[in-house]
């Protein structure tokens, strides 16, 4: 889905754990930004439209045999240019100056002083700032033209060449630990660039509306829909694209919550009023899933089955529409990101059953309108669209469902219990007032075993780990510091209520190293 507006900022990504941290600081700016492999073409980047360029961090030194490759290229666009950590080496290098090994390596805190004569990415900075670095490497030499702007106790901090607008910091602007880095960024892309501040909720709906109606035309499309925030969003933006040329579909696939089939079309048809569809495949899901235990093989033969149902359903609406062209998703940032290495030289994280689990001979064409979205514009790009609460503020539950909370292989047994300890965990999180505050929380069943005490009795049964963290986008989070009174509340009623498990754990892992889910 085209979600380019009449200006945008396009971040080239060499590798950085932050790169997104950076797209998402421009778009707080109502500034649309793009992140683009290191790899990407000049064609590619000018499709885009930018007003700006900015070259990311990574992990890598810029004079390695194996250093991310970009095009040197870029580098003479006439777009004005941040760089940012190797960004900065980058141009270092290919511009005709030395980048090495650094005498002091620089990580976490720092203070810079800005030197020189004013530049405009520090106008209405203060002249000593505290920063976040991350760097191992130096720029020794400057090519030609460049000046430096800012200095730390071990090495130059910032360069700039006014006249070919290249800017450039060795420190990162885009985390919080950076003071004045919202600023910084602020100058570069408004001042700088003169970017136009109009990415808003109002504008991305009105885009996104008019781009979906001229791409569907007269025909019908299905919506893949769970009744969670992401696919009950790009379902009600695409109903008002196209109306009732819009049927959703909502597919038992055997790993939902305890009683989730009817809660969630009660929610689809009453709350939203949507033209839905409820198809129970319960029984199809788990006969593939049987005895598969790798968590790549299991998302991969849900998002197949997941396409076969919807090419069946397909099938039976096009008797009555006359044709069906389109399948709906609504796949996000996060899920493209960790589902492919296609920003520079980021390694795979896990396939997302909507992205890497997508068959090449698919029959439908695909609409994904929130695909350049992280979770959180999508909830206010909802609450413009006038949703329900209840709705937006769900916690996020994954595409394969219960099947990555399942460690092992999935057996209609192993989904009775983990449904049941997942039903007391969010229950207990709700009476406590914390699900609003919670990004998730969630019962994870183990394929482990262990001896317990029960009636004095000797039990063999199975152990239950909890999760819940706090997050912004799904990018990073951090576990959350439930209290001990309800941690052991939770931990009394499973082994009480849920037959099958005798052992409650605390997963206390942040992401990274760890992701959200277990799979």
């Amino acid at each position: 889905m085209d979600t380019r507006v009449s200006s945008s900022i396009v971040i080239l990504d060499f590798g950085s754990q932050y790169t997104q941290l950076v797209a998402r600081r421009i778009r707080e700016l109502h500034v649309f930004s793009a992140v683009l492999p290191c790899t990407a073409s000049v064609a590619e980047i000018e499709a885009l439209r930018p007003r700006g360029l900015i070259l990311s961090g990574g992990p890598s030194s810029v004079y390695d045999a194996d250093a991310p490759r970009a095009d040197p290229a870029i580098l003479r666009l006439g777009l004005p240019l941040l760089g940012i950590c190797y960004g900065l080496h980058f141009i270092v290098h290919h511009l005709g100056g030395t980048v090495r090994p650094a005498a002091r390596r620089e990580y976490g805190d720092a203070e810079i002083t800005r030197v020189g004569a004013e530049t405009p990415l520090f106008e209405g900075l203060p002249r000593a700032q505290r920063v976040w670095m991350s760097h191992s490497d130096e720029a020794l030499e400057l090519p030609p033209g460049f000046h430096i702007t800012a200095e730390s106790p071990n090495a130059l901090a910032g360069i700039a060449n006014e006249q070919e607008r290249i800017w450039a910091v060795q420190f990162h602007p885009e985390v919080a630990h950076t003071r004045y880095g919202a600023e910084l960024l602020r100058n570069f892309a408004l001042r700088i660039c003169g970017a136009t501040p109009d990415w808003t909720p109002e504008h991305f709906i009105t885009e996104t509306v008019a781009s979906i109606r001229t791409r569907v035309g007269n025909g019908h499309a299905l919506c893949a829909i769970s009744g969670g925030v992401d696919s009950s969003v790009a379902a009600v933006l695409v109903a008002r694209a196209i109306g009732d040329q819009l049927t959703c579909v909502f597919v038992d696939n055997g790993v939902l919550r305890r009683n989730e089939f009817h809660q969630v079309q009660q929610n689809l048809r009453g709350a939203l009023g949507l033209n839905l569809v409820a198809v129970d495949a319960s029984r199809r899901f788990l006969a593939r899933l049987a005895e598969v235990s790798d968590p790549e093989q299991k998302r991969k033969i849900i998002g197949r089955e997941f396409i076969e149902v919807f090419d069946d359903e397909a099938a039976r609406i096009a008797e009555q529409t006359g044709g069906v062209d389109w399948l709906v998703q609504g796949t996000l940032y996060p899920d493209v990101i960790e589902s492919a290495s296609v920003h520079g030289p980021s390694h795979t994280i896990k396939s997302h059953h909507n992205v890497g689990g997508l068959p090449e001979t698919m029959k439908l064409k695909l609409i994904e309108p929130l695909r350049d979205l992280f979770k959180d514009e999508v909830r206010r790009i909802g609450r413009e669209l006038g949703m329900p609460e209840d709705i937006l503020g769900r916690q996020p539950f994954p595409g394969p469902g219960l099947a990555v909370r399942i460690l092992g292989e999935v057996t209609p047994e192993r989904v009775a219990i983990l449904q049941q300890a997942d039903e007391i965990v969010v229950d207990e999180i709700k009476q406590a007032g914390l699900y609003g505050t919670i990004w998730q929380a969630f019962a994870v069943l183990l394929p482990v075993k262990s001896v317990g005490v029960m009636g004095d009795q000797r039990t063999y049964a199975a152990t239950c780990a909890i999760r819940a963290v706090h997050s912004e986008d799904g990018m990073t989070a951090d576990w959350v510091q439930l209290p001990y009174a309800l941690l052991a509340r939770i931990s009394n009623r499973i082994v009480n209520e849920v037959r099958g498990i005798n052992r409650v754990v605390y997963d206390i892992t942040s992401k990274p190293p760890g992701t959200i889910e277990w799979e």
